[in-house]
């Protein structure tokens, strides 16, 4: 058997649908069970083994159909189940008629076959021939990354690993806002800052509305450095375009540096200025001025008719009324009187061009949880230019919560500002920011201690998954230097695996598969970490049950594939995550 991009749990489930199909329409061949069309059931696997290992309610959806009392229905189907050449070894009827299912030990044995085998079981082909772009971080390059960005990262990094291993072709992509009034801001920022440090901060307040960092003065210093003097008495643009040249690469570097510090790549790096210089905004609100989406205001504007479209997928953004209440904004300004392009409608042309341009099946944007207004409207947007809005997927993403000594932590010592994705880096090793991230649905808010990621202890979850890895190398090295080697997979039997410590393992490892294709369809690579801390789990309470190095040849060969295969899980899984492996602690 190939046992490469194998799915144990789907086979499973697939080889159950159509063996109870069959056998439906065997029964109503034979007159059992009266002709009729077959109803929708389920096929599943249920929470507790003692159901079986597929339970399916074919028999009570079949009830209306049949016009017959579901056990009765049941009797039919399995008198007429041939188990024959399939995974399955018996099977029983349970409650007012679910048929469940009870997989042999041939199955078992292929699961821990492949798992040893296949350096990258998990591997599968769900996703296969679709194109996915997963856009993450994304953050202003006016500057540094915050927590925020550090979850965000750590959780679309993470996604497009899960999405990649499910099959699914996957780019990872970086949007660069380095047009619009942010840009306009950070310039006249920069700008003040420069002319403070000849004129001083008295003759050169600087606005509120301004960017009040450090990291701005540092830049304002930095051209000063070069330049000198030579610029306080140029036209006042003309300083303010200077300064966005000098230092918007250079944060744009600092962006690239940092994320890549967090072993994290992007395929691609996009410019919203590419856009602006394209064409490409002013071609998409053409487009939606001829499908009657925008029209023209008095004073020239283009307003956009954004609840409309974003009707069919929530709620728009809401606008602040005079009375300080709220309500919905029904129509948007795309491009203001002045002829100028409002952010949003540069939005609207990046995700045409993802979707329609560059022809992505699907386009992923990670968002924190403060843009949930945006995420209807930027649906609705989506089938204004006609496209099919359901192609745009947003995650959002709740805040973090730094801890230390149960107490929230909110200030950087270092800068006296909210913590930055290089401070924590500071503190805390890579492998803990990853896992810790990515612990929790990011539909949860997260409290990330800071006392635990530092720990090198058992529990810290990222040590105790990591320790199990190098548990299992050490243990293999022992036998091998007392002269024990392995067989080989094809002469594994899992049937000598009876300890139930055994038993949880190769049921585990039958599921990690279909955990990682239900990570990517459900977009929640939180379930693979809770997955490996599980594994974990489960062989530390293997190797505490049973011994290796005096059991019988057959058993410690089949123990030997289970340490290979549990070792192989694990560092898949932290692999993906771009997580260290050691296989020594």
């Amino acid at each position: 058997m190939n046992y490469e991009y194998y799915n144990p749990r789907k086979a499973a489930l697939d080889a159950a649908r159509e063996l109870l199909t069959g056998a439906a329409k065997s029964a109503m061949s034979a007159g059992t069970l009266p002709e009729a069309e077959l109803p929708d059931f389920i096929v599943e696997i249920p929470g507790d083994v003692k159901n079986g290992d597929i339970a399916s309610n074919l028999a009570m959806a079949g009830a209306r159909a049949f016009h017959r009392a579901p056990r009765q229905i049941a009797q039919a189907i399995v008198d007429r189940l041939d188990l024959t050449g399939s995974p399955f070894d018996r099977v029983e009827i349970a409650g007012p008629g679910f048929i469940n299912l009870f997989l042999g030990q041939a199955w078992f044995t292929d699961v821990l076959r492949a798992a040893c085998s296949v350096a990258e079981y998990g591997r599968t082909r769900t996703g296969e021939g679709k194109r996915y772009n997963v856009e993450f971080v994304s953050a202003n390059p006016t500057g540094p990354m915050h927590m925020g960005n550090a979850r965000g990262g750590a959780l679309g990094d993470c996604l497009a690993a899960c999405l990649d291993w499910a099959g699914y072709d996957v780019t990872r992509e970086f949007y660069i806002n380095d047009a619009g009034n942010q840009i306009q801001k950070f310039g006249k920022s920069l700008a003040i800052r420069y002319l403070q440090l000849y004129k001083g901060e008295e003759a050169v307040p600087l606005p509120e509305e301004c960017y009040q960092g450090a990291d701005i003065v540092e830049r304002a210093k930095e051209f000063a450095a070069v330049h000198g003097d030579s610029f306080v008495d140029r036209d006042f643009e003309e300083l303010k375009q200077a300064l966005i040249d000098d230092a918007l690469p250079k944060n744009i570097a600092g962006l690239q540096r940092d994320l890549g510090k967090y072993r994290i790549e992007y395929d691609v790096w996009f410019h919203e200025s590419d856009l602006h210089k394209s064409g490409a905004v002013d071609e998409v609100i053409q487009l939606l001025m001829d499908k009657g989406a925008c029209y023209r205001a008095e004073d020239g504007a283009i307003l956009y008719r954004s609840a409309q479209y974003a009707a069919r997928y929530g709620v728009a953004n809401k606008k602040k009324t005079d009375d300080g209440s709220e309500e919905e904004a029904k129509d948007e300004v795309l491009v203001r009187a002045n002829g100028i392009p409002t952010y949003f409608a540069a939005d609207i042309a990046y995700h045409y061009n993802k979707l329609k341009v560059r022809g992505f099946d699907r386009a992923i944007d990670v968002w924190g949880a403060d843009h949930h207004g945006h995420v209807a409207r930027m649906k609705g947007a989506m089938d204004a230019v006609g496209l099919d809005g359901s192609r745009l997927d947003v995650v959002l993403m709740q805040m973090v919560n730094l801890m230390r000594d149960g107490k929230p932590v909110r200030m950087s010592k270092r800068t006296g500002k909210a913590i930055t994705l290089t401070d924590l880096l500071d503190e805390v090793p890579i492998d803990s920011a990853r896992f810790f991230f990515n612990q929790r649905e990011s539909s949860s808010t997260l409290d990330f201690d800071l006392d635990l990621a530092v720990r090198n202890d058992s529990e810290n979850p990222v040590y105790y998954v990591q320790y199990a890895h190098a548990r299992i190398c050490s243990v293999l090295k022992k036998l091998e230097s007392e002269g024990i080697t392995f067989a080989g997979a094809d002469a594994v039997d899992a049937s000598v695996l009876t300890d139930p410590t055994e038993q949880a393992l190769l049921r585990m490892l039958s599921a990690f598969p279909a955990e990682i294709a239900a990570a990517a369809e459900k977009y929640d690579p939180a379930r693979i970490t809770r997955f490996v801390i599980d594994l974990a789990t489960g062989f530390h309470r293997f190797y505490n049950a049973c011994r290796i190095l005096d059991a019988e040849p057959a058993v410690q060969q089949a123990r030997i594939a289970l340490c290979l295969a549990v070792r192989g899980v694990i560092r898949n899984v932290l692999t993906m995550f771009k997580v260290t492996v050691p296989e020594s602690m």
